[in-house]
């Protein structure tokens, strides 16, 4: 495990590359696995969960070949059911996106559930896909859990989900009913949460000739039955959920920060950081496929923030709530307890250590700044985003902070501790970023 010291930085300068998107590397990987042909995916997120993303669709059949920037993906059909047990890791999406896929093989497909993944759920899907026609069922193994998908098809027809738990469920299903023997209608139980990731999906889909139909409300998706996947190359854009923490440790400190490889046309939902930073007072410029920020190391603005459609932004905007005048409200936010941390929990119990004036209920964060923050030793929690998170706070605390197994940045970003330090970032004893 490797920890890492972060001193207090008096200002950041510099450009520096988003890294790629982990929710469009995943999508992109399962809808080329099941397209029969080649597809070429430039500029991929290679980070932990899209190399868990990789090594299942290899399971399935693919053939997955990196070579530089470019993956190049060999797909199959029908799929193949894999000949051991699949390893998700920690990648919620990665399980949540192949469990429905894996009905399309011939055989029976075992995922193995550890970790984090053991508290994150996963029951909502398994009930739909009975509705479908699917059997699976959970496996108690020693010290993990397993869900088992028997293969032989979809039959399409109604299914119901609820769309306040994970919208991976939807799109799970979205990529594997298309292939379904009958139309397939999906209705929302509950209203659907992270909506734009449920786009990035259609999105995907519809590049790979694949059709699907969201009701503007979000409370239906239907279907059509016995689709086929063509193969299509992408081009992997940048991420704006792990660029946000870039553009926020700007926007704290004294600073001239340009973030490139960012499309201010994308549908990504975390795209919002901009806007929220506009609306703190941060004075930020986007543009030309770059987003500015120019901090001059004052308080910002209290926020009152919605986080039931970005729930990845709370983390860096609880940090953006200590360094600024007045009582920020972050709420709905209670899908944050099912994560790879609790992230409420852990926020709340991180943010504290440093002196943070925070206050914690069920699903809301309510930070009354600004907060004097001080470094002290505080834990990742095995979550990229809260070691992330703790960065940012570190970097206008008073003395040193030490984030103990900050590796697990590698999850989404790998490149995060360089990429900091490049702008200026007092960082001390990282050795994980060749």
């Amino acid at each position: 495990m490797a920890d890492v010291v972060i001193a207090r930085t008096e200002r950041l300068t510099g450009e520096v590359y988003a890294p790629p998107s982990k929710a469009y590397t995943q999508r992109t990987l399962i809808a080329a696995l099941l397209s029969r042909g080649t597809s070429r995916i430039l500029n991929p997120l290679v980070a932990d969960d899209t190399e868990v993303t990789m090594r299942a669709v290899e399971a399935f059949g693919a053939k997955v070949k990196l070579q530089r920037d470019c993956l190049t993906v060999e797909g199959v059909t029908p799929i193949q059911a894999p000949k051991t047990r699949v390893d998700c890791g920690e990648s919620g999406a990665t399980l949540r996106f192949m469990m429905p896929v894996a009905a399309l093989a011939s055989g029976s497909s075992i995922f193995r559930v550890g970790g984090s993944l053991k508290r994150r759920p996963v029951k909502p899907l398994l009930r739909s896909l009975k509705e479908l026609g699917v059997k699976t069922r959970l496996r108690q193994d020693d010290g993990t859990s397993s869900v088992i998908v028997q293969g032989g098809g979809i039959n399409g027809g109604k299914a119901a989900i609820r769309g306040d738990v994970s919208s991976q469920f939807v799109s799970g299903l979205m990529f594997a009913c298309p292939m379904a023997k009958a139309d397939t209608e999906i209705t929302l139980t509950t209203p659907l949460e992270s909506r734009n990731y449920v786009q990035m999906t259609k999105e995907t889909l519809a590049k790979h000739g694949v059709k699907a139909s969201v009701l503007d409300d979000f409370r239906q998706i239907q279907i059509p039955s016995n689709q086929t996947y063509t193969p299509c190359n992408h081009k992997i854009q940048g991420d704006f959920s792990s660029a946000a923490f870039l553009l926020a440790a700007g926007a704290i400190l004294p600073s001239k920060v340009c973030v490139k490889n960012l499309d201010s046309k994308s549908i990504q939902g975390d795209k919002a950081i901009v806007n929220i930073l506009a609306e703190m007072g941060s004075n930020i410029e986007v543009g030309n496929g770059q987003v500015k920020v120019e901090g001059d190391g004052g308080l910002l603005d209290a926020v009152d923030l919605e986080a039931k459609d970005i729930p990845d932004l709370v983390p860096v905007c609880a940090v953006l709530a200590c360094n600024s005048k007045g009582t920020s409200r972050i709420y709905a936010a209670k899908r944050l307890r099912y994560k790879e941390s609790d992230r409420l929990a852990s926020l709340y119990a991180e943010l504290k250590k440093m002196g943070a004036d925070i206050v914690m209920s069920k699903d809301t964060l309510i930070v009354n700044g600004p907060c004097e923050l001080h470094g002290n030793t505080v834990a990742a929690h095995n979550d990229h985003r809260i070691a992330m998170a703790c960065t940012i706070a570190a970097l206008k605390a008073d003395g040193a902070t030490k984030i103990k197994d900050a590796e697990c940045v590698k999850k989404s970003y790998p490149t995060f501790f360089k990429d900091l330090r490049s702008l200026g970032a007092d960082i001390i004893g990282w050795k994980l970023d060749r």
